[in-house]
């Protein structure tokens, strides 16, 4: 064997670290609903698109509503597929990104598993790798997102093998998983709705991130790590130091009358914490 051949060999991954994009690594609004709301803007949507919707919804139906919300495309018939290149993105929550340094710092094979449009969750990966970079961090992502068909430069509305949402999302991870030989024992997801536990139960080490109501009894049941980015982080902190003011607060109370300007001083800090928490969850 060559010995550069050797050197791929020492370098190959044998974990890899699989990621949701809306709201685990982005802000939501979803990318697919900004997309939507762009092409509605410019004008590129018209009722024709809106009743492909509505025919797909109603042959979609049998098979549940999580089949109608993710796996019905219908509305993008006839639009172009270079509109996706104009979807201006929000920034990546930095608690990702740090997290996401840190898997490529231990030469983890980075994997984002979206249930958005495969142009888009493209863009996502190169955006990553651009933000990656600018920390003087090299690393690829592979993509596993929905396929749509096309036709002559414009989407069908129809998708190409299965849309990538719930089970699907399971099955993605342990194809990559047989394809690298890597263990899924030793891989770790992260994910933020119920809509992922079928990717995070397929890891060994999942993660709920931002997590829904249904994912955080999940994780909690399950003794997953329940990790808060962007906002929602920033809110749970406001609300503890609200809640560690309250509680200074009422000590301050419960002292005597000669602690009067005490107590007064005490409210006037609850009074704060509280300004402090509303203005963390707007």
């Amino acid at each position: 064997m060559k010995r550069h051949e050797v050197e791929e060999v020492k370098e190959k991954s044998t974990i890899a670290a699989f990621f949701d994009l809306d709201g685990t690594l982005l802000p939501l609004p979803s990318l697919e609903r900004r997309f939507f709301a762009a092409l509605r803007f410019r004008g590129r949507m018209g009722v024709a698109n809106g009743l492909a919707w509505l025919r797909e919804a109603v042959r979609l139906l049998p098979r549940g509503l999580g089949c109608v919300a993710n796996g019905n495309k219908a509305y993008l018939r006839g639009i172009p597929a270079e509109e996706a290149e104009a979807l201006r993105f929000p920034e990546f929550f930095q608690e990702a990104l740090r997290q996401v340094i840190w898997h490529a710092e231990q030469k983890h094979s980075l994997v984002l598993v979206s249930g958005m449009i495969e142009p888009l969750a493209d863009a996502a990966a190169r955006l990553l790798r651009e933000q990656l970079a600018a920390r003087h961090v090299s690393a690829a992502a592979e993509v596993f997102a929905t396929k749509l068909e096309l036709a002559a430069g414009s989407w069908t509305g129809r998708i190409v093998g299965e849309a990538m949402f719930g089970e699907a999302k399971a099955r993605a991870v342990r194809r990559f998983c047989v394809a690298q030989k890597i263990e899924t024992a030793e891989c770790f997801a992260y994910g933020d709705t119920a809509n992922d536990r079928w990717m995070l139960e397929a890891v060994g080490r999942p993660q709920a991130v931002n997590p829904s109501d249904d994912l955080a009894r999940m994780a909690r049941r399950n003794g997953w790590p329940i990790l808060w980015w962007g906002r929602r982080a920033e809110a749970r902190h406001l609300h503890g130091l609200c809640l560690r003011a309250t509680e200074s607060a009422n000590r301050n109370f419960a002292r005597p009358r000669k602690e009067s300007s005490r107590r007064i001083g005490g409210g006037a800090e609850l009074a704060g914490a509280k300004r402090e928490c509303w203005r963390g969850t707007e």
